[in-house]
Formats: C-alpha cells, structure tokens, sequence
C-alpha cells in the first residue's frame, strides 16, 4: 500500500544575534509566519523568542535578549 503524502512546511532561515555578541545560524522560522500582512518583523521576533523560551526551559538558563535578526539569503 503507498503512504499517504505528507503535508509540507516550508521554513525561512533566520541568523539571530543576541545582546551578550552571540550568534545563532539558520534558524528555522515557519514561513506562514512571514504572511502576517501588519507586522512582519514583530511576528518574525516573538517566533524566535518563543523557540529560545523552548530551549531554555530544556536548558535551564534563562534566555538572551535579541539584538537583531537578519535574513539568510
């Protein structure tokens, strides 16, 4: 029997640089995301900072303050 396709996610990849000079790479943002038709920017930054709260909770350190997010080409 063939299995059933699967749906799709396209993602849009994101390098973030955080307030203490780190850097994160390629980070995957659901492109769905980028269709917020008033304020793409503010959807693109609480989409990454809800990944970071994710990560620190699975961590245990508190999460970096964004300095600025640009998009990967």
């Amino acid at each position: 029997m063939a299995k059933k396709p699967t749906a799709r996610t396209d993602f849009v990849l994101f390098n973030v640089i955080y307030e203490d000079g780190s850097q994160k790479s390629n980070r995957k943002i659901p492109a769905d995301v980028l269709d917020d038709p008033y304020d793409k920017d503010r959807a693109i930054r609480a989409a990454i900072e809800e990944q970071d709260k994710v990560i620190s909770e699975r961590s245990g350190l508190p999460p970096l303050g964004i300095k600025s997010i640009t998009r990967v080409k």
